[in-house]
């Protein structure tokens, strides 16, 4: 073999080793995280305006990412939301449309997901994906271990059960029960040992990705607890003592929540870099819903809706409108979009980055070309509802339609109107001068509310103040 021909074949044989690692490395599934706040208003991160509350470690991680400006949870409240948020449907389809709803049995309480809904987890474990969850699930029954995470595809999963204090009338965040792959009270947070029960679920996170498989992507939900309301707190987690005087305790506490969680939040960043894990790991911060004005908090002290209107439970903008971050170093360009988007969006994105097909249930529309810079399809309209309590004054409804957005309290029995374009703080209902606005929103919302027998007025706030027990 003469000397031109040696080279020949080595520099074929380095070509083709090249290209095969090129293929390789271009067809490795990306790592997914969601980090889920807790009741985290649109106005709560100084990325989205917050001048007091100190969030170094998410605000960078908005720098470095796509900021969405325009981006909305499932609903106004924990359970349906994410129940949007782990079915892809919204809530006019979805199986859960409040924190309560009624049994078989016609008893009140929780309400789980439809065995026949798949999860974001059960996808992506059908894709080849390690899953693991640790927090809040809210998705389930506490008498049925199959409806808790760990049923529901998540390999590995430790999720809070609430315990009472030992008056037995109190919630205590120092009395979480929490299981391990449905092993009841495998684990417990003993608060003398964390500074946050953040802190706690953190590190069983960091033991989840010490633990996985080196073969195989992996997806992480992180369902923290922060900034929700507690009755107990430590004080040695006081990190804002120079506002002791001028502050509220309770803000005190509130504040301290959200930059403590911001800080474990580092911590798995922190941990993604050290495994070498970070540039092949697509993350999702959000939020559940809007702020809380609960436990003696009031929203308006750090403007935690960011002055939008309405709050938790509301599905006017500060219920809704909520933080998103999305960040896939060297893959998304930092900066802000104001694409409309939705926790139901969030499994055909997921989808796409795990190269699977999106379940058929889902509603939404993937966002993942908007992150990459690349043409993004839209949505015709945005759908949310919520049924909160056992009378038609708890049913909500809301319709976005590209600025329109149309809000119906059924007890109300009207529908409002409102442009975002020119009143984002939506103060002045348009409705009257719009009559074929209100029609069109108004078809959207009879449409989209599914007939739902835990739920009774889903589907049916369009009856008579008579027989729907209107005043």
């Amino acid at each position: 073999m003469n000397v031109r021909l040696i080279i020949l074949v080595i520099s074929l044989s380095i070509l083709s080793f090249n290209t095969q690692a090129a293929d390789t490395q271009k067809s490795k599934k990306p790592n997914i995280i969601i980090l889920l706040a807790d009741d985290m208003g649109y106005g709560e991160l100084g990325a989205y305006g917050q001048k007091v509350i100190k969030t170094p470690n998410i605000d960078k991680l908005a720098e470095q990412g796509m900021l969405f400006t325009d981006f909305y949870a499932g609903t106004s409240v924990c359970a349906p939301s994410r129940a949007v948020l782990m079915t892809g449907q919204h809530t006019g389809h979805a199986s859960i449309r409040g924190n309560h709803g009624y049994s078989e049995e016609g008893k009140w309480g929780r309400v789980a997901l439809k065995k026949n809904e798949v999860t974001l987890a059960e996808m992506l474990k059908d894709a080849g994906y390690q899953t693991g969850m640790v927090g809040k699930w809210h998705l389930g029954v506490p008498e049925d271990t199959s409806t808790w995470a760990q049923g529901r595809g998540f390999d590995y999963a430790l999720q809070e059960q609430w315990g009472k204090s030992a008056s037995g009338d109190t919630y205590d965040e120092r009395e979480h029960w929490l299981t391990i792959d449905g092993r009841t009270s495998s684990a417990f947070y003993d608060y003398n040992k964390y500074s946050c029960l953040d802190e706690f679920r953190t590190n069983h996170a960091l033991g989840f990705l010490d633990g996985k498989k080196t073969n195989q992507p992996f997806f992480l939900y992180m369902s923290y607890r922060s900034p929700h309301a507690h009755e107990f707190f430590l004080s040695k987690n006081d990190l804002y003592p120079e506002h002791k005087q001028e502050w509220p305790e309770i803000e005190r506490r509130h504040a301290a929540r959200i930059t403590m969680l911001d800080q474990q939040i580092q911590r798995l960043l922190d941990k993604l870099e050290q495994l070498g894990e970070l540039e092949n790991t697509f993350i999702l911060f959000t939020s559940d819903n809007g702020p809380h004005n609960e436990n003696h908090h009031d929203r308006h002290f750090f403007e935690s809706s960011g002055g939008l209107k309405g709050y938790k439970r509301d599905v006017y903008e500060g219920g809704v409108r909520i933080p998103a971050i999305a960040f896939w170093k060297g893959k998304i360009k930092p900066g802000k979009t104001d694409h409309l988007a939705a926790f139901y969006d969030v499994m055909p994105t997921l989808a796409e980055l795990a190269n699977t097909n999106t379940p058929m249930q889902s509603d939404g529309i993937s966002f993942l070309p908007e992150a990459l810079g690349e043409k993004q399809t839209k949505h015709e309209f945005l759908y949310w509802e919520i049924q909160e309590g056992t009378t038609v004054k708890g049913f909500r409804q809301a319709v976005r339609m590209d600025n329109w957005k149309a809000v119906r309290y059924a007890n109300q029995y009207k529908t409002e109107l409102y442009n975002l374009e020119d009143d984002l703080l939506e103060q002045k209902d348009v409705a009257a001068a719009h009559p074929k606005l209100v029609a069109q929103a108004e078809l959207i919302l009879k449409r989209e509310s599914t007939l739902n027998s835990r739920y009774p007025f889903a589907g049916g706030v369009w009856k008579t103040k008579k027989n729907t027990g209107g005043k």
